[in-house]
């Protein structure tokens, strides 16, 4: 079973950088497509970007530039850059994996069986 879990949430200024951390423990963390996503209460959860197993990346078209998804192998670890921050970017950010078995990894969030408990970022202005 696999099991992310998220953590680097906090409270910043807009305009500031925070970097958030998910570590999968329960499996070959190169083989999966990884992917983090958010969402505030009452709001459909958001795509922001995945990593497939060849480190590319794909981003929603609003983030790109401000966002960056990155992974160590070695440790297990994705990490999802922020930088910029706006108020509008408060949300709970979630991590999740998914094998596609070679296929994209730009899918839905419904589409990654393996997530996070999420970490709340919150920006204020």
């Amino acid at each position: 079973q696999l099991q992310p879990v998220e953590c680097g949430g906090g409270s910043v200024q807009a305009g500031e950088s925070l970097r958030l951390s998910c570590v999968v423990s329960g499996y070959t963390y190169s083989d999966y497509c990884m992917g983090w996503f958010r969402q505030n209460p009452g709001k459909e959860r958001e795509y922001i970007g995945t990593i497939d197993v060849d480190l590319n990346t794909n981003y929603a078209d609003s983030l790109k530039g401000r966002f960056t998804i990155s992974k160590d192998n070695a440790k297990n670890i994705l990490y999802l850059q922020m930088n910029s921050l706006k108020p509008e970017d408060t949300a709970i950010y979630y991590c999740a994996a998914e094998n596609m078995f070679g296929g994209s990894c730009r899918r839905p969030p419904d589409e990654f069986g393996y997530r996070g408990q999420g970490t709340q970022v919150t920006v204020s202005s």
